[in-house]
Formats: structure tokens, sequence, C-alpha cells
């Protein structure tokens, strides 16, 4: 039996990987690896990992540059988890340009981004164009979404005169709230207009500063996705009923 053969694959033939500094020992990241990943990981050197979403190989930092240089693999003791320990070159794991992909800590039952940007994922990646989802190695088809919340979390503190994002931040909670507010008052007369363009572009601004929110307390989008797809299928008045009364109107949770 081979080494690989040791490892409890689950029913897609993958394994869950920890990436980890080899020198502080904090946890870096977490992705996916299937028997090639792992082998190729074990003969190069450096993390390769498997990309769920486009059913391919990711060499981890093959568009930033910051790879991993694998010190050590190790497996827990259920041989369903795998651990490596790792250089991380640029000593930038995440796509947002953090250290650790989990920046994020609970606070008083809110997550609060506690970790700096180290560098802008626009200067990593460049403007707009899709390597920061692809970096990731797990994005969702809707990877504007994942791309567009990495540059606004990116531009957390930055520099307010040269970015408008960077300037809500500055301004604090209150003031992105406001603009939520504004935009959403915005799409609500669109709509009653009924003039298709206007409503794109409405709830393209809304959307926009949702997301500004999202990164001001450190929630991802793929927490919101993940969220409205525990709700496909199920009737929003069940979903309403789940709730309790005054917590949302009937309809507005499920897809039904």
């Amino acid at each position: 039996m081979s080494w690989l053969d040791q490892i409890r694959w689950d029913a897609n033939g993958l394994v869950p990987a920890i990436a980890q500094d080899a020198a502080t020992g904090r946890v870096l990241m977490l992705a996916w690896m299937n028997r090639e990943a792992l082998q190729q990981t074990q003969a190069r050197g450096e993390a390769v990992y498997w990309s769920r979403s486009r059913q391919r190989l990711w060499h981890k930092g093959e568009e930033s540059g910051h790879v991993q240089v694998v010190r050590d693999i190790r497996l827990d003791c259920d041989g369903d988890v795998v651990l490596l320990a790792v250089e991380q070159h640029g000593g930038i794991a995440c796509h947002t340009g953090r250290e650790s992909c989990f920046f994020s800590r609970l606070d008083e039952g809110r997550w609060k981004a506690v970790d700096p940007v180290l560098k802008d994922p626009a200067q990593i990646y460049g403007e707009g164009n899709g390597h920061a989802a692809a970096e990731r190695g797990d994005a969702s088809g809707d990877d504007v979404l994942v791309r567009l919340y990495a540059t606004i979390a990116g531009r957390r503190g930055g520099d307010p005169e040269k970015s408008y994002v960077a300037r809500l931040f500055a301004k604090g909670e209150d003031a992105i709230l406001k603009k939520i507010g504004e935009e959403a008052t915005e799409l609500v007369m669109a709509a009653k207009d009924g003039v298709v363009d206007k409503i794109v572009y409405e709830t393209a601004d809304l959307w926009f500063h949702s997301l500004v929110a999202l990164a001001q307390h450190g929630v991802t989008p793929q927490q919101v996705l993940a969220e409205l797809e525990r709700r496909e299928g199920r009737s929003g008045l069940a979903e309403f009923a789940a709730r309790g009364t005054g917590q949302s109107t009937p309809g507005s949770g499920g897809a039904g």
C-alpha cells in the first residue's frame, strides 16, 4: 500500500489540506487536494491544490507569485486531513492581500477583520482581470462578486484621497450604512419608474455598497451565497415561520 492509499479520500477523491506557516505556526489557509495534487506537492516541494469549481490542478502562487514552499507534510490521526508546513513567499497567502485567510475574529457576536491588508489585490492580480478569484482556486461561477469583494477589502486602510472605498471605510460604519440606504431608495424609485437600465444600474450600486458593508465586518460573499443556497427550494413561508414573527416578511426567505 502506497502512502497515498493510506489517506481517507472523500467521495469525490479529495482531502482538505491546511497550510500552516512553518516558522510561526499560524494557519494560513485551507484548500483541497486530490491524489495528483498531493503527489505533485510532494514531488516539486511547492503546494499544489485542486480547484473544485474549475476542476483542475491549482499551483498556489501561479498568478500572484506567492508560492508556498513545503517544508513538511503531515496526516492527522484519522487519515482525512493533510497539514502542510510552508514557507509563504511574499508573506501573503490570502487573495485579499492578507497574511492569512483567517483574518476575521468573532467579537461580541460579529465578525471583524482584524488583520491588515499587506498589498492591494489590484496590485497583485491587476484591476478586474479575475486573477484573484483564480488564485483562490475555489471560486464559484459568480466570480465577479468574489473579485469585487477582494478589491474592496484591499482598499481598507488605503489612502482616502486616492480611493472612494478607502474614503468610505475611513468615515466609518454610519457613512457606509447611509450609502446603502440611499442606494436602496434609488433602486425603489427606479423600479417604480420601470426603466430596466436604471433598475440594473441602481441594483449594481446597492450590491456594491452592500459588499463594502460585508467587508467592514469581515463577512464574505460566499457566506451570503451559502445562506441563499441553504434556503433554495424551501418555502418562504416555512422560512418565515422558522424565524418567528416580526423578523421578516413572508416570502422573503425561501424560493417559494
